[in-house]
């Protein structure tokens, strides 16, 4: 773990979390582990349970007005979050990982690849005292409509997205160009050896060198793909598309 988030240009992770031992995890396999390795990214783990003031280091108590659960405490976090930022030469945006968010989109993740990093809180149990979002202007952002048991494997996510993104993780940064969400549409199909498998055969257009064929079957498989399947992406895709003519 670095002992100083701001001490490097690496595009550098903050996690805050009660369960530190759950990281790196999957972050630090294949690519997003051999850049961990390579000091292109760096990732600090931070236990916000160690900026309890009280002898029982508590983080959470019930909630105001009743109802069950517990709630995080915003004193705690927020003293962790400040210590944090103490040690930042630049401001990274701090992101808490919640089901009621904006949903997290590839558009979003170009834009945290292109700063210095980034602060995410994990929460858990019924959540955060709304007036540590408010005083700290934090952003909420959502895998999606459902909810999980806290928000480190959303962290954990988030993180495998941007990274991949980094100067000199991929391969073949080329390969980006035509993935899913960043034309507005989902990726097409892909097929490899053998070339008849099951019975089923490799569309003979893949096989046939025509590579303007080729980018006009993948173009017209892409379109159709997301009408079916993410009517919510093509009418922003074909409203787009509309405007540019």
């Amino acid at each position: 773990m670095p002992e100083d988030a701001g001490a490097t240009k690496a595009w550098t992770a903050t996690v805050l979390s009660l369960f530190p031992d759950m990281f790196p995890g999957p972050l630090g396999h294949s690519l997003a582990g051999k850049a961990l390795e390579s000091a292109i990214w760096r990732l600090e783990v931070v236990d916000f349970r160690g900026y309890a003031r009280d002898k029982h280091r508590s983080v959470d108590d019930s909630p105001a007005g009743g109802g069950a659960g517990m709630v995080l405490r915003p004193d705690v976090l927020a003293a962790a979050i400040d210590d944090v930022r103490t040690r930042d030469s630049v401001r990274r945006p701090l992101i808490y990982l919640s089901p009621r968010g904006a949903p997290l989109t590839q558009k979003r993740v170009q834009a945290l690849r292109m700063g210095p990093g980034v602060v995410l809180i994990c929460g858990r149990f019924e959540g955060v005292d709304e007036r540590l979002l408010q005083s700290r202007g934090i952003e909420e952002v959502s895998l999606g409509d459902f909810v999980l048991s806290g928000g480190e494997p959303a962290a954990i996510a988030l993180l495998d997205a941007v990274v991949r993104l980094l100067p000199g993780v991929a391969g073949n940064p080329d390969t980006f160009a035509e993935e899913s969400f960043e034309r507005g549409l989902l990726e097409y199909p892909h097929y490899t050896k053998p070339s008849e498998w099951e019975g089923v055969a490799i569309p003979p257009v893949l096989l046939s060198g025509n590579h303007a064929e080729i980018k006009a079957w993948r173009q017209a498989r892409s379109e159709e793909i997301t009408r079916t399947r993410r009517p919510d992406l093509w009418r922003r895709y074909s409203a787009g598309t509309k405007e540019s003519e």
